[in-house]
């Protein structure tokens, strides 16, 4: 067969993984972010089950970095948390502390943050808007309801009364349910927040979500498959 091209025949000698990150795809990321969607809203509101969850997060970390290309090092400070994140979840599998566990849920609130970071670094840094930018931005708003889920748990941890209206904190898996119902704006039925705080943050959650949808998404959507600024320009100048 003679019809490949030499570049194409020198992606195929890649190999597999190589070429996943030669291609900045964040569809891995955005699987690692449902395994960690589906933990919270399944597993029990207790210390092993807040260690797994910050555990995979520090992975998605790692994945996201090594997708965008970067290495550990040029990233320091996402490395930095998710290693940090790493040793507390370990040490919280064997001993039980309720102030570690609260913490832990404050440094997965920075793991959503640090993961969201990698991904919109590595997206303004293609060329172009295509499938793999369409899995970075889902991914960054699968990211806001995790964080605000852990946002709400660390002010129910830590506020004198009830989060909810109905009188309860509720557990991780009414947290994050709750979140989601924000993010998403469907409506409030059976769990309603308590307090200016709590009232605040839902607020700024919903304004995020639509933002969001009607701001990033709605752009990427629109130049999706379009040669960025610096793609043009490399074209001009050959």
């Amino acid at each position: 067969m003679t019809g490949l091209a030499p570049a194409h025949v020198a992606r195929l000698d890649r190999p597999v993984l190589g070429r996943m990150r030669a291609s900045h795809s964040y569809w891995a990321v955005l699987g690692a972010i449902f395994v960690a969607f589906f933990l919270a809203a399944l597993l029990p509101d207790s210390p092993w089950a807040t260690s797994l969850i910050v555990l995979v997060l520090s992975v998605t970390v790692l994945i996201a970095i090594w997708t965008a290309g970067w290495s550990m090092t040029e990233r320091i400070v996402p490395f930095a948390i998710a290693a940090t994140a790493i040793v507390a979840a370990t040490i919280n599998f064997f001993w039980r502390d309720e102030s570690l566990t609260v913490a832990l849920g404050l440094v997965a609130g920075l793991l959503t943050i640090a993961i969201a970071f990698v991904i919109a670094a590595g997206a303004v840094a293609q060329n172009e808007v295509n499938s793999r930018s369409v899995a970075g931005a889902i991914c960054v708003y699968m990211l806001f309801g995790i964080l605000f889920m852990f946002l709400y748990g660390a002010l129910a941890t830590l506020g004198h009364t009830p989060f909810f209206a109905q009188g309860t904190d509720g557990t991780r898996s009414i947290r994050f349910y709750f979140s989601f119902v924000t993010l998403a704006t469907l409506g409030y039925g059976d769990y309603t927040p308590r307090g200016n705080l709590a009232h605040a943050l839902a607020v700024l959650e919903a304004l995020i979500g639509q933002l969001y949808l009607v701001t990033v998404v709605a752009v990427v959507v629109t130049r999706l498959g379009r040669p960025g600024r610096r793609a043009i320009a490399q074209r001009k100048g050959e």
